[in-house]
């Protein structure tokens, strides 16, 4: 059986006022709700993310 993942857009810096968190089986559907999320929520271009902003936002994805 495969561990869920999961991600609250509150824990990253100064994005603490944020209700958004997502939980998914994978790692890599977490990823793809956090960028829907930054695009319609935040308005941010997630092709624009730094590696080391994704590096990070790697370390924010925790097991569910």
């Amino acid at each position: 059986m495969s561990e869920s993942h999961t991600y609250a857009c509150r824990d990253y810096p100064g994005m603490e006022s944020c209700p958004g968190s997502f939980t998914a089986e994978t790692r890599d559907e977490v990823w793809q709700l956090m960028e829907l999320h930054a695009r319609h929520a935040h308005d941010e271009d997630p092709t624009a993310w730094s590696r080391e902003d994704r590096d990070y936002l790697a370390t924010l994805i925790k097991p569910a």
